[in-house]
């Protein structure tokens, strides 16, 4: 399950476009700080009510505007297997989802249309993360490997193996610049970009 803010939640008041070496950069009293995060939290929800996204082990996604509505806006499908993950990007326009199926689905954020698959993964994809430009999306796989997708593009920008066995967790530096990954070979890796 994703909601269409959980990226600026959990990023509050420090803006990952405006990334420095060292986060702790981030200056201002309490009520500063608590302003620039409800600030950008206005941006990224905009006019409309926050979107919740669920993936299900029926293969299927639902979109839903829980403020609004009790019934889904939409019913998502096309995945072969159980869905492992679901997150929107962090600009809030895209929903990427991980499965069992070997694939990664990138679905339109507002309307949950469906967008297309990324393929290149020979097992089943475990977990996916946005860099915070919503450009690229990191995939880890039982596979062990991690891949690195250009959302505009639609395809494969970087193979990142390395990993002795399944990759379990993956996640992006705040400023984008590497990429963090765990898996069952009980070692952690950075990746730079």
């Amino acid at each position: 399950m994703a909601l269409s803010t959980d990226y600026v939640l959990r990023t509050g008041a420090f803006e990952p476009a405006e990334a420095t070496i060292n986060p702790q950069d981030v200056s201002g009293s309490l009520a500063e700080l608590k302003d620039k995060a409800r600030q950008r939290y206005d941006q990224v929800r905009g006019q409309e009510p926050e979107r919740l996204v669920s993936g299900s082990d029926d293969f299927t996604l639902f979109l839903w505007r829980p403020a609004e509505d009790k019934k889904p806006l939409e019913r998502m499908t096309g995945h072969q297997a159980l869905i492992n993950q679901v997150l929107f990007s962090p600009d809030t326009r895209l929903i990427a989802s991980a499965s069992f199926d070997k694939s990664i689905k990138l679905w339109d954020g507002r309307t949950g249309k469906y967008l297309t698959s990324l393929r290149g993964h020979v097992s089943a994809v475990y977990q996916i993360a946005w860099s915070a430009d919503s450009r690229l999306l990191v995939s880890g796989s039982s596979d062990s490997t991690l891949k690195v997708w250009d959302a505009k593009m639609k395809k494969l920008a970087i193979d990142l193996p390395g990993h002795a066995d399944e990759v379990y967790a993956t996640d992006w530096s705040p400023d984008g610049q590497r990429v963090a990954s765990g898996g069952k070979d009980k070692c952690l890796r950075i990746w730079r970009r």
